[in-house]
């Protein structure tokens, strides 16, 4: 039976890929490291730390010179050697993890790889570690501590791995934090890479669409050709996507192009080896599933930031919600004595990437507000496709008040926590809103939506619609952690001003 095309070209860019992989794994050792890689071997370092204790003490338990000691003997008898030998074997680790590359995405590999990278990586650090006592002499620590050392390491890594990977296949099945695919070429090797990946969805893909690359492509009446590649970059931002991969072969200085603007949009670009010689040279091979890619730009996802931020949440929208209950009580009952009606108002809104979720407030209008709003269109004192009236007459009494002081969003803290929303972020939209959003507007929603925001603290009262733009959009561009804190600290004094409305 012969070979499908398709498989061929894989086959193929398979074989050719063998020194790609060895010269891609000199070049993740020797490039500068990104701040994912810092986080990861700050995590491994520590791990090593804890296997060291839990080592001693397994060998040792507590020392009946030392009973009450809470630092193994070893530590106390020889620190500075023993915290050699540590730091020996801690760096070495980190060097064969990253030349490894367990430091990158989890879908450059699968979940079997990455256990078997982490225990050769932890074996051939031990080996060194072994080496380096015999040539120091270092009858001083317990061949069965190195053991037990180099053992737990591994079992811990390992773990700690499996539970990340498991916690990220969680969160892309619920439809967060995943890629969104555009596929350049509509022909058999685009259709299964389209098949591939969509078997692969728990690695966090999600396909968008082919975007034809000749006449012949658009005009084949595959529902699922969304375009052409002279508007690739146009769509590509409408629907949100991360990565556009090339399946077919185009002109060099078309892709090159196609590159240079989505580096400018932090648009990744990739390509199937052995259809763009010569483009991409010395370039690593990564493995999306068994489909050998070859990415041409990627941009750096600042993981340690965004975990930083991501614990800031939950910490803080727990704080909330255990030290606000009594509050949280009392406007319920407030609410429910004021008017008839639910006690909380949950709404369809769109979160990042368009993804639409149930955001949570206390009711602060009367039961039929959404269908009063077209009769009151008149009255909007907002510009653009905002809608806000000071004193709308759809508000209940509580409600004034609920909204002149923010209290009506305190629930918004139970969307925080189910990673709906962020605590900072552009506020997030309804429908009716995105409809009429050009494509620039649509930059607001690359990120999770914030109970605050920049607009808030800066020009709450502001009734431009550019400008409530231009400063989400500056907060999308320019985002940092220490921004995020900056924006919730202004935003205290703005909730007690009783600036809302």
């Amino acid at each position: 039976m012969a070979t499908p095309d398709y498989l061929q070209q894989v086959i193929v860019s398979g074989r050719r890929s063998g020194g790609g992989r060895a010269n891609s794994a000199r070049r993740r050792v020797f490039q500068r490291p990104s701040v994912t890689s810092l986080v990861w071997a700050t995590l491994d370092l520590l791990t090593v730390v804890v296997a060291a204790v839990m080592a001693q003490r397994l060998q040792m338990g507590n020392s009946a010179d030392h009973p009450g000691s809470l630092l193994p003997q070893i530590f106390t008898q020889t620190p500075k050697l023993w915290l050699g030998y540590l730091a020996w074997f801690g760096g070495t680790l980190v060097f064969f993890a990253r030349s490894y590359g367990l430091y990158g995405p989890i879908q450059n590999r699968s979940g079997l790889h990455e256990q078997r990278m982490t225990v050769q990586a932890t074996l051939t650090s031990g080996l060194l570690l072994c080496g380096a006592l015999y040539v120091l002499r270092g009858d001083n620590v317990p061949r069965v501590v190195v053991l037990l050392l180099v053992g737990i390491t591994a079992v811990l890594l390992s773990v700690r791995r499996a539970i990340w990977r498991s916690m990220e296949y969680s969160r892309y099945r619920e439809g967060l934090e995943t890629r969104n695919v555009l596929i350049v070429g509509a022909g058999r090797v685009a259709h299964a890479l389209r098949n591939h990946l969509e078997s692969l969805r728990h690695l966090g893909f999600r396909f968008k669409g082919f975007v034809a690359l000749t006449e012949r492509e658009a005009e084949s009446g595959d529902a699922d050709v969304i375009g052409d590649i002279k508007n690739c970059l146009s769509l590509a931002r409408a629907l949100f996507v991360d990565e556009i991969f090339f399946s077919v072969p185009a002109d060099k200085k078309l892709v090159i192009a196609l590159v240079e603007e989505a580096r400018a949009v932090g648009i990744d670009v990739r390509v199937v080896p052995d259809l763009y010689d010569g483009l991409a040279w010395n370039a690593p091979v990564e493995y999306i599933g068994q489909f050998p890619t070859i990415p041409l730009h990627r941009r750096d996802f600042p993981i340690g930031s965004f975990l930083m931020k991501r614990a800031l949440d939950i910490m803080l929208s727990s704080i909330a919600l255990l030290v606000a209950s009594p509050i949280l009580a009392g406007i319920a009952i407030a609410v429910r004595m004021d008017s008839t009606g639910p006690i909380f108002y949950k709404a369809a809104r769109i979160g990042r990437k368009g993804r639409t979720f149930n955001c949570f407030k206390f009711r602060t209008m009367v039961p039929n507000a959404d269908h009063l709003k077209a009769s009151l269109e008149h009255m909007n004192e907002r510009e653009g496709v905002l809608f806000k009236i000071v004193n709308d007459p759809r508000i209940t009494k509580v409600g004034r008040v609920l909204r002149k002081y923010s209290l009506d969003e305190i629930p918004q803290f139970y969307n925080v926590l189910r990673g709906d929303m962020s605590l900072v972020g552009p506020r997030p939209p309804i429908a009716s809103e995105v409809e009429q959003y050009d494509l620039a507007h649509l930059r607001r929603l690359d990120v999770l939506p914030g109970i605050t925001g920049l607009w808030q603290v800066e020009a709450r009262q502001d009734p431009s619609f550019d400008s409530y733009i231009s400063l989400d959009t500056a907060y999308v561009e320019n985002w940092t952690f220490w921004l995020d804190l900056k924006i919730l600290a202004r935003t205290v004094g703005v909730v007690f001003s009783g600036t809302g409305s």
